[in-house]
């Protein structure tokens, strides 16, 4: 370990330990004040004497909320824990508060250490620093995802209990109540919610109320089911009750899902690593490699080096992109995502900014408008088409003025380097330490005629060799050793020259602020393709609500649609059209979505809903699905099996795009053409002596 390096930790323990010490010192300063004598006396005697975590968690709750930059995101957890945490500001503080601090515990370590390694670079670290900044999104959905599979897993235990407990009660409300009792669990509250919506004076709007906020579509099924069956009775079927058979098959679901996160988090836990991995590992990697092999220095300190690293950087923030959007498995409610007053609308709202972008937006009624629409609904997007276009404006102006500032910084770093590379008239793969201090001495004299002739275009070598005899350097020189300095410097100097912002770099970031308008774009289409694999996983989920209704008595088609819709994502938009030309004529509104919908399984059922409509009862319709129904269970995990193949394919593809990259494009390459060209030119440099 260098020196400079011990001293930067040093330097960081000893700015942090004084920080602790300030922050002591002013709180101790505050508790000396009258008011907090007041709070410390009334809570004398109440006091929990052991420390707390949760006292812990609630104060740095409240120290988050005042800091600008973590309040965004303290707020954008707490909308997703206060679906979970219904009416329970307690927990939802403490939950929000603790998933922030395991981020930034895990953040702010990698950004100390990204920091010390790219110290040398500022580039690479302002590159890096940027891209971390994204990572904490990550952590914060990994950790209330994991809230949500543990509520999902929670759920099993309640149902099961809800069993034993209707068996007892014979009555749907007071066996929910029963169960809800445990107030440890987080399922318990939803109990409690439900059993509020069943007994309150208009049950059927609160518990439209309630389908809005559920944190997963099989909560909403059993609030649903169990107030059809208070509402209308429940009856024997087979000699069983039609609720438990209902509750079994929102079970037998549940199970599917858990089993499905389960694998999905399996195959994608270390890929979202692996994706970002090249963001760390660049920076040793290059050391390492010219530590070894220090014919490679000139490529790696240069300006190649540096174009072929952001081309890594740039593969890998897509990469950690595309894999975070292909595991996402649909947990938390989507309406938890802040659409109302985002940063996108905070600039719509910006008169000059609105005129700027509606000349962008597609004109109501075009064909262009209508295509884009129709893929913002299959990619299932929570943005506007006014957000949209923010985003694309936005990343356009960003991606040129980057573009712009990257290749400046290019031409520095090439300019920097021929001032510090080791100048030699010969090629060796290697040089002793005193061979490299001559060298050195020479691109130190080298560098005096740079800039006494630099940004001079018209320099010529019968001026550049005026200069160097007049050097005391040079001064008992021989001719064949100044004719060498000066092809040297005047070789250099036409580099350092020509190094300046060109018409075509300026055309290449006008390509890549293109690339960046469009980037929105092929991310819906991304989402779109993703969302496809999960048609048949939709429809089967269609038809267990089928199968669960079917039975119930008063249960019509217009009931089974708006279950359909509620539950619907991939299919919503259709089944939506459906349920609102409904009382126009039901057939023909079956008949006009069919027409809409090409997914063949999903037309079968819309042709049962038709039969039962005109012709034959609902149970008689769908018939096929109960007596099938262990051949549809086996058919959805094995839906499930392949739908699980395809992401883990797709994502090992994508996630290990960037480390093949950088170890083939940025390592081996490199050493291996580098070295065949550095030898190839030292022999031929010998056999001429």
């Amino acid at each position: 370990m260098s020196n400079q390096l011990i001293y930067i930790i040093m330097g960081v323990t000893v700015g942090a330990f004084l920080l602790i010490l300030i922050a002591y010192l002013i709180i101790r300063k505050k508790m000396q004040k009258s008011e907090y004598k007041e709070i410390q006396k009334l809570q004398k005697g109440t006091k929990q004497k052991t420390f707390s975590m949760e006292i812990l968690y609630q104060r740095l709750y409240i120290t988050y909320v005042k800091i600008p930059f973590l309040k965004r995101y303290i707020f954008k957890i707490r909308r997703r824990l206060e679906i979970i945490n219904i009416d329970d500001e307690y927990n939802t503080r403490k939950d929000a508060s603790k998933i922030l601090t395991k981020a930034l515990a895990i953040l702010i370590p990698i950004i100390i250490i990204s920091i010390i390694i790219t110290s040398s670079n500022y580039l690479l670290m302002f590159i890096v620093l940027i891209f971390e900044l994204f990572m904490i999104d990550t952590l914060i959905d990994g950790f209330v995802d994991k809230i949500d599979d543990n509520l999902l897993k929670q759920q099993l235990q309640f149902f099961s209990e809800i069993r034993h407990a209707y068996h007892e009660f014979n009555m749907v409300e007071e066996a929910i109540y029963q169960v809800s009792q445990d107030d440890e669990l987080d399922v318990s509250r939803q109990g409690e919610k439900i059993y509020e919506i069943l007994i309150s004076d208009d049950p059927e709007t609160e518990l439209e109320k309630y389908y809005d906020v559920a944190p997963n579509s099989y909560l909403k099924e059993f609030a649903g089911i169990s107030y059809l069956t208070k509402e209308f009775g429940d009856r024997k079927v087979d000699g069983a009750s039609l609720y438990l058979k209902n509750v079994d098959n929102i079970t037998q679901e549940l199970q599917l899902e858990i089993l499905k996160r389960d694998k999905l988090n399996y195959v994608f836990q270390s890929l979202s690593f692996i994706s970002i991995a090249p963001v760390v590992l660049l920076e040793p990697l290059k050391n390492w490699a010219i530590s070894n092999f220090s014919f490679v220095k000139s490529w790696y300190l240069g300006k190649s080096g540096m174009i072929v690293q952001i081309l890594i950087l740039v593969l890998t923030m897509i990469s950690y992109i595309l894999v975070r959007k292909l595991k996402d498995n649909g947990s938390i409610n989507m309406k938890t995502r802040n659409t109302e007053n985002p940063w996108q609308q905070k600039l719509y709202k910006n008169p000059i900014i609105k005129r700027f972008v509606d000349l962008f937006i597609p004109k109501d009624g075009t064909k262009e408008r209508r295509k884009l629409k129709e893929l913002m609904k299959n990619a299932a997007t929570h943005l506007k088409i006014e957000w949209l276009y923010v985003n694309r404006l936005t990343y356009t102006i960003l991606v040129f003025i980057v573009s712009i500032f990257v290749f400046a910084q290019l031409h520095k770093i090439a300019i920097d380097y021929i001032y510090t590379e080791p100048s030699t008239d010969y090629n060796l793969i290697s040089m002793s330490d005193k061979e490299e201090q001559e060298a050195m001495e020479i691109t130190e004299q080298d560098n005096t005629f740079l800039d006494r002739f630099r940004g001079n275009m018209d320099v010529t070598k019968e001026q550049l060799q005026t200069a160097v005899e007049r050097s005391d350097y040079y001064e008992s020189a021989t001719e064949e050793e100044i004719k060498t300095a000066v092809d040297r410097i005047y070789e250099k100097l036409q580099v350092v020259n020509s190094e300046y912002l060109k018409w075509f770099e300026i055309l290449l970031a006008f390509v890549f602020a293109i690339v960046g308008y469009m980037a929105p774009i092929w991310v819906l289409y991304f989402q779109a393709k993703m969302r496809q694999l999960e048609m048949e996983d939709e429809v089967m989920q269609f038809q267990t609500i089928i199968l669960m209704l079917m039975r119930i008595e008063r249960v019509n088609v217009e009931i089974i649609l708006e279950w359909l819709e509620r539950y619907a994502n991939i299919f919503k938009e259709p089944i939506s059209r459906c349920v609102n030309n409904y009382e126009a004529g039901a057939w023909e509104a079956l008949e006009e979505m069919k027409e809409e919908i090409s997914y063949q399984p999903l037309v079968q059922i819309i042709e049962s809903l038709q039969a039962a409509v005109e012709k034959i009862p609902i149970k008689d319709a769908f018939d096929e699905l109960d007596s099938e129904r262990d051949y549809y269970r086996e058919k959805r995990k094995e839906s499930n099996e392949r739908l699980i193949s395809r992401k883990a394919m797709i994502g090992r593809f994508i996630g290990f795009a960037p480390m093949v990259t950088m170890f083939v494009g940025y390592l081996i390459i490199p050493l291996v053409f580098i070295g065949l060209t550095s030898m190839s030119s030292s022999f031929s440099a010998m056999s001429s002596m």
